[in-house]
């Protein structure tokens, strides 16, 4: 069997966790596998702080633009396609580093979740029919952890739905893997995500947002879990670039903490600064 270990980086949105990867994979021989619920539409890159076309030249990606923005894409698709890669990178003898923020993409591979059938129209009827706010009442009625998104209705059913389609899921890691958490200072990160804010809303997001909305349906999940309805809001003179930026700002700030959370939850990860994890990793690899 190939010793070469599955490396997973994860951390809340604008932790560096792109940056990071590709200077590890470079490092250590690797391919980056993106676990990022908003990275797999085609598309979508500006609004959802896709790795640009020079980082992805950099080092080689997977996991990005998989579907189009109004194409159904599920967890144990995406464990489905993360394995196979991971499968594939071993064969040419490189590293896999599984990178991002979406924490039920990472724990469905890290955690060999077993998924049962598709959750049936009878359920998927009654909870589109409830409000967003009854919707949050019976996930934490039972247990079931709320989405990044827990304001939209959509994301809030297919939470509860994967609940019921998910059949199994292990308390211990699938072996040979390594996890990584990143750390990084709240006042930083919030500076961060402030700083990358201003640069989004520039002409190129209003061309990429203004092509998206005159294609898709405005009410997709892909469309309303992102930057563009903001955008829509921007573009149709409700708000200014100041107020658009603040929205944005605010989303990214509450989707870090919901991350963090969840991610914390995990006994496995080992929190670490940047500037820590590539010595760490050169310790682990020794042993292999």
């Amino acid at each position: 069997m190939d010793a070469r270990p599955l490396v997973v980086i994860v951390g809340s949105t604008a932790s560096g966790k792109t940056s990071l990867a590709i200077r590890l994979a470079k490092k250590f021989d690797g391919e980056i596998i993106s676990a990022d619920s908003r990275a797999i539409y085609r598309g979508m890159d500006i609004g959802t702080a896709k790795p640009t076309v020079d980082e992805q030249e950099q080092i080689k990606h997977w996991g990005i633009d998989l579907v189009e923005p109004d194409e159904r894409f599920t967890v144990a698709d995406f464990q489905k396609y993360a394995n196979a890669k991971i499968d594939e990178i071993r064969t040419r003898g490189k590293i896999s580093f599984l990178v991002g923020g979406s924490g039920l993409y990472i724990d469905s591979v890290i955690f060999n979740y077993e998924f049962g059938d598709e959750a049936n129209e009878k359920l998927r009827k009654k909870l589109n029919q409830m409000t967003a706010e009854q919707l949050q009442n019976h996930c934490k009625k039972h247990n079931i952890p709320l989405p990044e998104n827990y304001k939209n209705k959509r994301y809030l059913v297919r939470t509860i739905e994967r609940k019921n389609v998910v059949k199994n899921t292990h308390q211990k890691i699938r072996d040979n893997t390594i996890i990584i958490g990143i750390q990084i200072d709240k006042h930083e990160l919030r500076r961060r995500i402030k700083a990358r804010a201003e640069r989004m809303f520039s002409d190129e997001l209003y061309r990429e947002a203004g092509e998206l909305l005159d294609k898709y349906d405005h009410e997709l999940e892909s469309m309303k879990s992102n930057v563009y309805p903001i955008v829509r809001r921007l573009l149709g003179g409700e708000i200014s670039r100041d107020e658009a930026i603040h929205l944005s700002e605010t989303d990214d700030w509450h989707l870090a903490r919901k991350q963090m959370t969840w991610f914390r939850r995990n006994p496995n990860i080992k929190w670490l600064l940047p500037d820590e994890v590539e010595d760490y990793l050169s310790k682990k690899f020794a042993r292999y």
